[in-house]
């Protein structure tokens, strides 16, 4: 049977509703403002520039998208750009992280210093892009990988999620003869799913979401990825559009069209978070306690 709630508890739930209540509506406006702005014709955002309902949906403006004949390419470079580099992410992660979680390791404190340092402190844009330029990477997808290939905050979670592995069953590995590699790759991969999915997702919303590497250091405009491309779109649309996207009789609305880069630039992300979703809170938490 259960306990009969007193008032306080009744208000305090009450309250908790209310505040959630509140925070959903924060979180979902902005999004419903967005999608409907991107489905809403120009004749009626003349009319109201905020429209959350949409009286005749149209899909022109993303019509007009996916009619550029570059963004197909575009969207496949970004895709290559954010597999190729977020597999380059959680290899060198691992393969860093697994020998910098033994606590025998001679000099650990040392390069845990180094990658702590960088935490706090980066060589900025200008000195990056000399090095970048230095090495021969300018124009070439390496740029876009290659120097971001370990985040220092992921690799100290991974580090810490490492550590909590049961040490008896790497020790019962190496009496079996398993080499190192072997025991990261059999044993302790394995183990650690939440938290690959987990940074998985994270490097890859930090690939996709890229504008300002491919800005700098793609200079062939046949080599931009959608995020560069969807600017473009929308510098374009301010000075009259697209000939090769346009519609007869479709009169651009730019504002529409904003949204619209908005709506298309996240969506793969948004679709592929609740394959993602269940991994986060073990993923997260259990490396971000014990140092």
């Amino acid at each position: 049977m259960k306990a009969k709630k007193t008032s306080g508890e009744k208000i305090f739930e009450t309250a908790v509703y209310i505040i959630l209540g509140i925070m959903l509506i924060l979180v979902l406006f902005p999004l419903m403002y967005v999608v409907a702005g991107s489905l809403t014709s120009a004749k009626e955002l003349a009319a109201n520039r905020f429209v959350i309902f949409p009286k005749e949906p149209t899909l022109d403006v993303y019509k007009y998208i996916l009619k550029t004949k570059t963004f197909p390419r575009s969207m496949f470079i970004s895709v290559c750009i954010t597999v190729a580099g977020t597999f380059v992410n959680l290899v060198m992660t691992c393969l860093t992280a697994y020998p910098l979680s033994k606590r025998n390791l001679p000099g650990r404190s040392f390069f845990m210093l180094g990658v702590t340092i960088t935490l706090v402190f980066s060589g900025g844009m200008i000195p990056t892009y000399l090095v970048v330029n230095g090495i021969g990477l300018v124009d070439t997808y390496g740029a876009l990988i290659i120097p971001v290939a370990i985040n220092s905050f992921n690799l100290i979670l991974v580090k810490n999620f490492f550590q909590e592995i049961p040490e008896s069953l790497i020790e019962a590995a190496k009496i079996d003869g398993s080499s190192e590699i072997n025991t990261l790759a059999k044993i302790v991969l394995p183990l650690s799913k939440p938290a690959l999915a987990t940074f998985t997702m994270f490097y890859a919303v930090t690939h996709w979401n890229r504008f300002l590497e491919p800005l700098l250091y793609l200079n062939d405009s046949k080599k931009w990825t959608v995020q560069v491309l969807l600017r473009q779109i929308v510098m374009l649309s301010s000075s009259g559009g697209d000939d090769e996207a346009s519609m007869p009789g479709f009169v651009l609305p730019v504002l529409s069209l904003k949204l619209a880069v908005v709506v298309v630039s996240s969506l793969p992300l948004i679709a592929a978070y609740p394959f993602m979703q269940k991994y986060f809170d073990k993923g997260v938490m259990a490396g971000s306690v014990k140092g």
